[in-house]
């Protein structure tokens, strides 16, 4: 039999593209609506404080910022996970509180690269919304960023809606570049959010109520990439 003849091969990097470095990007993590909650399942059952809603923090919206706090630590990001109750006493007056804990962090001299109201959405059951995409074989909820102009309600600070939205725009495109209809259209609404903070605020609806929190959690890497890719493009800094 004929030697067996050693092939060497040489492996040469053509392009490098590293990691952008995010160490000195900063980022706030809050909940207006902290006990917004999902459809409940064997595996996440929940008292409700009303329809949709619980105190139980591994229930609600607040898991879900946990979990994207976890994703954007592991790609460099310095964040700031609040989870603060701002409903109550009133759930008609919880802006009001969490712009008191924003104006608090401010006065303390912090600063963000981003500021994020994360959220849940809510539609009727009769909705024709579609609620999952399907992702490496698992149903993942999809996610849509918020911006308010700030047009109604006397105010005098509004925000800068358009950059905000530039932001949102970013995010969006980024999530559907990694999963085609992974994110809804951004929405523009009249109210302003808290979004005059600072020219880097959204606000991200994570997945429906008839959405289950596993398939939000399913979604949360694919968000953390897309806020990492708008921060990349260039998010003002406040």
């Amino acid at each position: 039999m004929p030697e067996e003849e050693t092939v060497l091969l040489r492996v040469e990097v053509i392009r490098d593209t590293p990691q952008p470095d995010y160490s000195g990007k900063r980022i706030l993590i809050y909940h207006t609506h902290t006990w917004e909650a999902y459809q409940q399942t064997k595996d996440s059952s929940y008292v409700e404080t009303e329809k949709w809603r619980t105190k139980d923090a591994s229930c609600n919206v607040v898991a879900v910022g946990r979990a994207l706090t976890a994703s954007l630590r592991a790609l460099g990001f310095a964040v700031v996970h609040d989870d603060t109750a701002f409903e109550p006493p009133n759930l008609d007056d919880a802006y009001e509180r969490s712009l008191s804990m924003l104006e608090a962090r401010a006065d303390a001299g912090e600063t963000y690269d981003l500021y994020i109201d994360l959220h849940r959405d809510a539609i009727a059951s009769t909705s024709t919304i579609k609620r999952t995409v399907k992702i490496n074989g698992e149903e993942s909820a999809r996610f849509m960023v918020l911006v308010g102009k700030g047009t109604t309600g006397g105010y005098t600070l509004k925000p800068d809606w358009q950059a905000n939205y530039a932001i949102a725009e970013r995010i969006t495109s980024s999530l559907n570049g990694q999963c085609e209809g992974l994110a809804r259209d951004v929405k523009v609404k009249t109210g302003r959010f808290n979004q005059h903070i600072a020219p880097c605020c959204v606000l991200i609806e994570c997945g429906v109520n008839t959405n289950t929190l596993e398939q939000v959690l399913c979604g949360v890497p694919y968000l953390a990439q897309a806020i990492a890719d708008a921060m990349t493009d260039g998010v003002p800094a406040e």
